[in-house]
């Protein structure tokens, strides 16, 4: 059986409160950074320990601890966090948003000639479920940031609150994402002239949404992306928990809720120039890939340039297919920035 759940633990659990609060110089030189703050506060052993400590609290087996150390090793090996650590500068910032006070995070190599392309990335999950913490930034994206990008991302506005959920699932939340525009001109080295975007999961939708509002955005791509929310809640029906507790006025305003949310039913109102890479496996638990085949033909349908790559038998993160994923991801964002 696919062991998907233990790996999404792990990157679950590898949290932003390794990084140090340490005195270094913001990468985002702009007044609404609140606060900031590196990713690499601490040694892999350190890391490594802070995991093992979390693991027993959990598995209370020795054994089960032991196993899950060993996969933590095998896809955070040392070598390549040391790797990281040497060629990437990663910073979490606190920025505001609409009165609200949102987590991001930025990435960008250290050493670079000349400026170089921003990808935004939006995240999966819903509030903090999903937040990009260490494990998530090294598996998704620190990869693509050491092929000569500058990453931008949000956390999404979240609530401390659970009766007050301030991640709408697609609502308000994409002005999260849209703010991010106006740092992109302060980050040293960036091009703020080649600016893509990309996001996985439900970090797709929030994609499409938000590109209707930043009209300076040259490229997209999509991992694993819903299209059609109405589909998605057929195959997993479980998902109307979080529509109901995150999309406001669900229960009176069902269908338009959700075809607002779902690209398939604005396709023809994206932008004409912007191209879009849709990678999908075939073998997905969580989104089928007909969400992806279907809008292709959508795309098609409206001559919006796109290219579909479907990965067989492989996760819904595409972990069996990394390297070609990062590699279709760079190719496309070079070849249209």
């Amino acid at each position: 059986m696919k062991k998907l759940a233990t790996f999404t633990a792990i990157m679950m659990l590898s949290s932003n409160s390794h990084a140090a609060k340490t005195q270094i110089s913001p990468l985002i030189q702009h007044s609404n950074i609140k606060a900031h703050s590196t990713c690499f506060g601490f040694s892999y052993e350190a890391w490594q320990a802070t995991m093992k400590n979390k693991y027993t609290k959990r598995l209370k087996s020795d054994e089960k601890v032991d196993k899950a150390m060993k996969r933590f090793v095998k896809w955070f090996p040392k070598s390549q966090f040391n790797e990281y650590k040497s060629n990437l500068a990663c910073q979490h910032f606190t920025y505001s948003v609409d009165g609200l006070e949102v987590d991001g995070y930025v990435i960008k190599p250290k050493s670079h000639k000349g400026k170089l392309p921003v990808l935004i990335y939006n995240r999966g999950g819903n509030g903090s479920f999903g937040n990009m913490t260490l494990g998530p930034l090294v598996a998704n994206l620190f990869p693509l940031a050491d092929k000569g990008f500058v990453i931008i991302g949000s956390q999404y506005r979240q609530s401390k609150k659970p009766q007050v959920p301030l991640d709408e699932f697609g609502g308000a939340d994409v002005n999260d994402v849209v703010a991010l525009n106006e740092l992109i001109p302060h980050i040293h080295g960036a091009d703020s002239q080649r600016i893509g975007m990309y996001g996985a999961s439900r970090g797709a939708m929030q994609s499409y949404l938000a590109v209707k509002k930043m009209p300076n955005i040259k490229a997209l791509a999509a991992i694993a992306g819903v299209s059609d929310l109405t589909k998605q809640l057929e195959r997993r029906p479980e998902m109307e928990r979080v529509y109901k507790y995150r999309i406001p006025n669900y229960k009176d305003n069902k269908q338009q809720a959700l075809s607002q949310r779902s690209v398939l039913h604005f396709a023809n109102t994206l932008p004409k120039n912007i191209p879009i890479l849709l990678l999908h496996s075939t073998d997905d638990r969580r989104v089928s890939h007909e969400q992806s085949v279907e809008l292709a033909k959508a795309f098609a349908l409206h001559n919006i340039e796109h290219k579909l790559v479907l990965y067989p038998d492989d996760y819904h993160n595409l972990r069996l297919n990394k390297k070609e994923s990062f590699l279709e991801l760079a190719n496309w964002f070079n070849a249209h920035l």
